[in-house]
């Protein structure tokens, strides 16, 4: 099989969700990837071609054929059998949208393959109704900053560009599964906490389609909706935001439920801020990101002429 042979090629950005008090509603579009390769074949079968994703299901069991298979079969439409190669250097589980870029995938997928001719709101809304929310998979399909509410009838989106930062990661080699991120959450809160934690967020979005970055920092560390509660599966985040504030940062958050930390910082500095912070944290990943104004993307093969 070769790159003569391919269809064509999906390639849509990770993402980072919540930004604190974002929760499930606030997501950024991070420059790490996953690219799906296409090709005929005469099954379904998905090959791994980073480590990254190496163990993932090969055949119909796997979460991006299982996503469009759901998203056709919608529209009556069943999907021709394809050989799909899957490279990503998202790393699974540690709050970087690694289900949501294969969610989002996943329909793009289905779109193509059966020619169901989505419209980005439509493929908002169905991998908003896979996630639950939409921030993960609205930011890999929309690139940038996405602000959003799902709904079972219907999906709501802000999409912001040019977010001119740049996101330093801590990524700790362990994992933090959704399920249990989920789990440690309170069932409710006092009226008047939610009426707190409800500003704090307003003033988060507020700081957000601003830019005052500032803002968005302190907003981030006052987050009342998740982080309290899940600062005891992430050990790395008091000492995370201590070292970064005093090396410049605005601020910093668990991504998504963790356990990366992000830190944002000044265009420019994010490498500084790296050096230092893998220096603190040797048994953790440290990588500079950007946010990519892309989302997903789709390159066809090219037709010849005759």
């Amino acid at each position: 099989m070769t790159e003569t042979d391919m269809l064509f090629s999906i390639t849509v950005p990770g993402s980072t969700a919540n930004l604190g008090p974002g929760f499930d509603s606030v997501g950024m579009a991070l420059s790490r990837y996953l690219r799906l390769s296409v090709f005929p074949h005469d099954e379904w079968r998905f090959e791994a071609e980073t480590d990254v994703v190496a163990g993932i299901p090969e055949g119909t069991e796997n979460l991006i054929y299982q996503v469009a298979k759901r998203t056709a079969a919608h529209f009556e439409k069943e999907l021709p059998p394809s050989l799909v190669k899957v490279w990503s250097d998202i790393p699974l589980a540690r709050g970087l949208g690694s289900s949501a870029a294969a969610i989002a995938a996943a329909i793009e997928l289905a779109n193509e393959l059966a020619d169901l001719k989505l419209s980005d709101s439509d493929k908002l809304h169905f991998a908003s109704l896979e996630e639950g929310h939409p921030d993960n998979a609205g930011a890999s399909l929309a690139g940038g900053l996405v602000i959003g509410l799902h709904d079972k009838n219907k999906t709501e989106m802000v999409s912001v560009k040019d977010i001119d930062l740049d996101v330093v990661v801590v990524i700790p080699f362990y994992e933090v599964l959704t399920k249990d991120a989920r789990d440690v959450l309170p069932d409710s809160l006092p009226y008047p906490k939610a009426v707190e934690a409800s500003a704090v967020s307003n003033m988060l979005v507020a700081g957000l389609i601003s830019k005052n970055w500032q803002l968005v920092g302190r907003m981030m560390k006052k987050d009342l909706f998740h982080q309290p509660y899940r600062r005891a599966l992430v050990p790395e985040l008091a000492k995370v935001e201590h070292e970064a504030g005093l090396n410049g940062a605005y601020g910093t958050a668990l991504s998504g439920a963790g356990p990366t930390i992000l830190s944002f910082i000044e265009k420019g500095k994010g490498e500084a801020l790296k050096t230092q912070l893998a220096l603190k944290f040797p048994h953790c990943e440290v990588d500079c990101l950007h946010v990519p104004n892309t989302g997903s993307i789709i390159e066809r093969k090219p037709v010849n002429s005759v």
